[in-house]
């Protein structure tokens, strides 16, 4: 065994590159365990403490003895990059299929045939797909020689990040070798959540559990309501922050509008969310490591899996939801350094996003019984895209809801290629647990709202709230040395530029390209919008109820009933920075039967202001449900199909702005303007006060 150890202790300096490497307490007693006796183990320990370096070593010694290739399921495999590279300096040839290398997956599965590579990384995700599942999973099912569940608290329906297709584990770990290796580690799970851990995996998975302390962190609070305030404050301090750092939101137009920001007062900052292009990512991702920009402004897409021992600050621009990520996230800083700073800022718009978070997590009963119903109806199943036709759901709504319903054993539906059908089984809701999970969210929310208040040691806190068996004060965070860390101090200027900025981060609103199924045949209008249709790029003035123009705009609409000149003039203001081209001509508006006079009375004073004239070209002929309530491009599509008719004058083939109060999908827009060129129309420009806020 000493032999192995020292052995061991080498693989681990070179996969570090570090002639000094040692392994932490507890990391070499796992790899043993893995390796001489076979065990199961659940690793809960800090985030910083390794987990990866244990499924990295044992896998190469397990290798060594001939065993097969490890499997590991991870949540976010993009963010593993790093840890990859490390691994190749062991000798270890990873490899992970997933739907953004497609084309490298005959050769992956030649070489797993071929016994060429030690490790599988793959999403949870990846195990409902049935391709997946017979032409990899089962040809290598009974040869697997370790089998690890990374971020495992993603199993528990307890858990803080639960995802339906973790639920599939417990069934592919039946299809394996009993005797075979498992590890499952995590660094945010509490007793409910290993409990629950332990009764997917199995009674025989062992607990390893440390100490959650974080020697290197520095804890702070700030509490600052407003954005224009936050911002200032960022732009104070984050120059002064030691090395490269991350700073968090809630949602990804906050991620842009903070890296802008950041940008404008020359600091080095770029914006990173889950659907930006894998290669910018990656690009973003390694310039971070390399120490190549001071900060990414990001939503918890770069969370779980990255690693960057010398990250010197994570920022969080708003409240997370709850303790646990909070912790996960902040742990991100300071792993391999003896100081690193965690600033919680926080505002009045941090519990409306929450909010909608918790009360979006479950899908309502009613849409499940809708897409039950219409696959019941159906001759042979359907796709997605004529499950949207049918039923009133979002897209991503629709997608939440046959996850949910696929991870049931039994399924009450299944997927055929790209078809879902339903099966003989009732699915019953699980009312009780639903509604058990929604109070502990909402606990959670409470307890991250009493962190940002609190007068104990903040590290003692997070460390309870995460069940920590022994937490201590730890002497380093305000609360603790009794003073700001960094002072919570800024120029009231740059409060001023702060404001100015927020009223000049006007949004594009970008021009739908693709009309949605058949949803307007009648017109002859389906597949791909050509140019002699379509609307140009547009432009919001804000985001509805944001710290620019947002709140004024919310009380025209709602109380006030007309909107503010200074709307009107900002509106102007937009319009001669954006300066499209060609230049309009003509103003007109999307006509209301409901508010017949609040749009055309803002293009109006906007048309005098621009010096153009007002014409009330568009008129809507039929009365429709409101937008907001039609959930998906389908069904926003049709709702408006035949509502609105456009009246032909003598200036109409000149370029024309239209003008409405609120867009969200931008179908209205797109249809109307493609009226408006059908009829003869110059180029169509949108324009309107505010876009409605995607989470």
């Amino acid at each position: 065994m000493m032999e192995l150890h020292r052995y061991a202790g080498q693989l681990l300096k070179q996969m570090l590159n570090n002639p000094a490497a040692t392994f932490r307490d507890g990391q070499w007693e796992a790899i043993a365990e893995l390796v001489e006796r076979k065990a199961r183990l659940l690793i809960v320990q800090r985030t910083g403490w390794g987990k990866s370096m244990v499924y990295f070593l044992a896998t190469r010694l397990l290798r060594e003895r001939g065993t097969g290739p490890t499997l590991l399921i991870s949540p976010l495999i993009a963010l593993m990059r790093n840890q990859l590279l490390a691994a190749e300096r062991i000798g270890i040839r990873a490899a992970t299929i997933n739907s953004s290398n497609r084309s490298e997956w005959t050769n992956i599965i030649n070489r797993l045939g071929a016994n060429d590579i030690d490790m599988l990384l793959i999403a949870p995700e990846r195990l409902a797909n049935d391709e997946f599942r017979s032409d990899v999973l089962l040809p290598i099912a009974g040869t697997v020689g370790m089998f690890v569940v990374d971020e495992a608290h993603c199993i528990s329906d307890w858990g803080h990040d639960f995802r339906p297709d973790y639920r599939r584990i417990a069934r592919v770990l039946q299809m394996l070798p009993p005797a075979m290796p498992v590890l499952a580690t995590t660094a945010t799970a509490g007793e409910r959540v290993i409990a629950d851990i332990v009764a997917q995996l199995g009674t025989n998975l062992r607990i390893v559990r440390g100490s959650l302390e974080r020697d290197s962190l520095r804890l702070q609070n700030i509490a600052l309501s407003g954005q224009a305030e936050r911002l200032a404050w960022l732009a104070t301090h984050v120059p002064r922050l030691p090395g490269s750092g991350i700073i968090y939101t809630l949602t990804v137009r906050d991620a842009q509008r903070v890296a802008t920001w950041l940008q404008s007062r020359n600091i080095d900052a770029h914006a990173y969310w889950g659907d930006l292009d894998g290669a910018i990512r990656e690009d973003l991702e390694q310039r971070l490591l390399d120490n190549r920009i001071k900060a990414l402004v990001a939503t918890t897409a770069l969370g779980m899996g990255f690693d960057k021992p010398d990250l010197g600050f994570v920022i969080h621009f708003q409240r997370p939801g709850s303790v646990i990520h909070y912790y996960q996230q902040v742990g991100r800083a300071g792993r391999a350094i003896k100081q690193a700073y965690g600033i919680l800022l926080s505002g009045e718009e941090d519990q409306e996003i929450t909010d909608y978070f918790i009360k979006t997590s479950f899908p309502p009963e009613e849409q499940i019984e809708m897409v039950l119903r219409a696959l019941e109806s159906a001759d042979d199943g359907l796709t997605l895209a004529q499950l949207e036709s049918r039923v009133n759901i979002s897209h991503s709504q629709i997608e939440k809801v046959l996850k949910i319903l696929s991870v049931e054993s039994p399924s009450p539906v299944v997927r055929i290629e790209k078809r879902w059908y339903a099966t003989p089984v009732n699915y019953a809701p699980d009312r009780r647990r639903i509604a058990a999970l929604t109070a502990i969210r909402r606990a959670e929310q409470q307890r991250m709202h009493d962190y940002v208040h609190s007068n104990e040691c903040l590290m003692v806190f997070l460390r309870r709230e995460l069940d920590d068996p022994d937490p201590h004060p730890c002497g380093r965070c305000a609360v603790c040395v009794g003073r700001p860390l960094i002072e919570p101090t800024y120029a009231p200027l740059l409060v001023n530029e702060a404001v100015t900025f927020l009223r000049r981060n006007d949004q594009r609103i970008e021009p739908r390209r693709r009309w949605p199924g058949n949803a307007l045949e009648s017109r002859g209008w389906i597949g791909r919008i050509p140019s002699s249709l379509m609307a140009e790029e547009g432009r919001a003035l804000c985001i509805w109820g944001d710290a620019g123009w947002g709140a004024l705009v919310m009380h025209g609409k709602q109380v006030a009933g007309q909107f503010d000149e200074t709307l009107v003039d900002a509106l102007a203001e937009l319009v001669r920075r954006w300066s499209p081209e060609p230049a309009p001509a003509w103003v007109t508006c999307v006509p209301s039967l409901n508010h017949p006079t609040l749009v055309p009375d803002v293009a109006r004073r906007l048309a005098a202001k621009l010096g153009l004239p007002f014409v009330a070209a568009v008129r809507k002929v039929l009365p429709t449900a409101p937008q907001k309530q039609m959930q998906n491009s389908f069904q926003q599509v049709r709702n408006i199909a035949d509502a609105f008719v456009v009246d032909v004058w003598d200036g109409i083939d000149r370029p024309v702005v239209l003008v409405d109060d609120m867009v969200d999908s931008g179908w209205t827009f797109t249809v109307i303007a493609a009226l408006l060129r059908e009829a003869g129309s110059g180029l169509v420009f949108p324009l309107a006060l505010a876009l409605v806020q995607s989470r």
